[in-house]
């Protein structure tokens, strides 16, 4: 398999070469266009439980397209939002991804379930994890550009839930309030993870929450036919 990230990193756009015989399994609606000899097949991936618990947890569709090549093909594929694709190798190792950040891995890595901690239903940016293992190639997405940081041994670093991408399995974290309550409700900033190293960290320089704060008062109230008022944005709900 190859992959080329083309338009980065505003509007990526991830073109992936598959030889015949090859795989890659992506997050339902992340295919832009693919090319004959491919056969796509979905699925609930590792079960309808395992699969009713990812989109429930992790924000994520409950079903994951499976594309063979049947012959050499090509599929490109693409984010929600306008942003950055990075693909990353893992070898026996584990990756935490961001609810939303997952787009698409190849046949080899498992994709489950890590809830993020109870402390998480206090913020509207909830830090729901997908926890992908084993070994093979991963693609994740950002809302804008996605930034690595290294952590050394013991070293910390503070983040805004709202640009987490995905962190590797050595990293701890905990999730906290920014300070006291006063602050947490009235600075704007929600709740941080604290992110302990050693391994590595990727951010989103953008925030789908706070573009749905920044939209939610300049959008007209309307209703559906349950009386619910507002519409979703990226998973979030704006309005009633």
């Amino acid at each position: 398999m190859k992959t080329e990230i083309f338009y980065a990193p505003s509007y990526s756009l991830a073109v992936v070469s598959l030889a015949s015989g090859e795989m890659i399994q992506a997050e339902s609606g992340a295919m832009v266009s693919m090319s004959e000899g491919l056969d796509m097949q979905t699925s609930s991936k590792g079960g309808m439980l395992k699969g009713l618990k990812r989109a429930a947890l992790g924000g994520e569709s409950m079903f994951i397209n499976t594309f063979t090549a049947q012959r050499d093909a090509e599929i490109t594929m693409a984010p929600p939002f306008p942003g950055d694709i990075r693909q990353m190798r893992l070898e026996n190792e584990t990756m935490y991804v961001q609810s939303g950040s997952y787009m698409a891995s190849t046949g080899d890595l498992d994709i489950d379930t890590k809830w993020g901690g109870a402390k998480t239903f206090f913020s509207g940016e909830s830090l729901f994890l997908l926890k992908v293992t084993g070994t093979g190639d991963l693609l994740v997405s950002s809302y804008g550009a996605i930034h690595e940081i290294a952590l050394a041994e013991g070293q910390k670093m503070i983040l805004d839930t709202g640009h987490m991408v995905a962190f590797g399995e050595h990293v701890g974290y905990e999730v906290h309030k920014v300070g006291g309550w006063k602050q947490t409700i009235l600075s704007g900033e929600g709740l941080v993870v604290h992110l302990t190293g050693p391994g590595r960290a990727f951010l989103q320089t953008r925030s789908a929450h706070a573009l749905a704060g920044w939209l939610a008062p300049l959008l007209p109230a309307g209703s559906d036919s349950a009386g619910k008022t507002g519409f979703r944005i990226g998973g979030i709900q704006l309005g009633g």
